[in-house]
């Protein structure tokens, strides 16, 4: 595909991105997404509106607007198959923009005053159906996310640390395919394109950041609990064994 097509193919997948199927669910509910919760509108928020099955359906529906412009580009362009290494680079960088375009889109929204969501879900759908250029980071990113989430319970940090493996996999994927040799063209698009999409969680999550590091982030469910010390030096699971015993 020429240049000129992939940039066609990165202002429709932006067009998908910036669908804000979050706002719509609320809307149906008669909900103002934008004013309850975070303010967010991802599936996460969504979920805290108007309950977790509306979250989920959000989340396949943010992901879905990723995947579908990513799989028809690659579907036209007859990269999507493809192994990694035998793609040209100017054909991986074109496909992986195509991915990158949805994502902002619904960072970025134009319909909500280029606002938007934090990009998890979507990010997954555009990665996910980039077989098979991203998508063993994308599991493997997945397989990081439900190991945080179940472990600490917080769904921005799971996140976050979801977001950083994508690159170290694909990094690590590219230098190892091909019997020990490097592949061809496309190692440094599919980090760079990692990296970007890292960085661009990580800064939407930047408040979720300081919650976490205040001790205040919400918890969506898990057994473990951070430990924050006083300045005392006493820890809050000291301080409340102490207050139940005294009682």
């Amino acid at each position: 595909m020429t240049p000129t097509g992939w940039f066609l193919w990165c202002l429709i997948a932006f067009s998908f991105g910036s669908i804000p199927f979050g706002v719509v669910l609320a809307k149906l509910k008669k909900i103002d997404l934008r004013t309850v919760g975070s303010g967010n509108t991802g599936a996460t928020n969504v979920g805290r509106a108007l309950g977790r099955r509306w979250g989920l359906l959000c989340f396949v529906l943010d992901a879905a607007k990723g995947a579908t412009p990513v799989i028809l580009a690659g579907m036209i362009a007859g990269t999507i198959g493809q192994p990694a290494g035998a793609l040209a680079p100017a054909e991986a960088s074109g496909w992986l923009a195509v991915g990158v375009a949805s994502i902002l889109g619904h960072v970025f929204s134009p319909f909500l005053n280029f606002k938007g969501g934090k990009g998890v879900a979507t990010a997954c759908g555009a990665l996910l159906a980039m077989w098979p250029l991203m998508t063993i980071p994308v599991l493997v990113a997945a397989g990081v996310f439900i190991v945080m989430i179940l472990g600490l319970g917080f769904m921005s940090l799971a996140s976050m640390a979801a977001a950083s493996a994508v690159p170290c996999t694909a990094l690590i994927l590219g230098l190892i395919s091909n019997d020990g040799q490097s592949a061809s063209g496309a190692v440094l698009p599919q980090t760079i394109t990692g990296l970007v999409i890292a960085f661009m969680v990580i800064w939407r999550h930047r408040t979720n950041l300081k919650r976490l590091l205040d001790g205040t982030e919400p918890r969506v469910f898990g057994a473990g609990r951070m430990r924050r010390e006083s300045n005392s030096g006493e820890t809050t699971s000291d301080r409340n064994t102490t207050s139940t015993n005294r009682h």
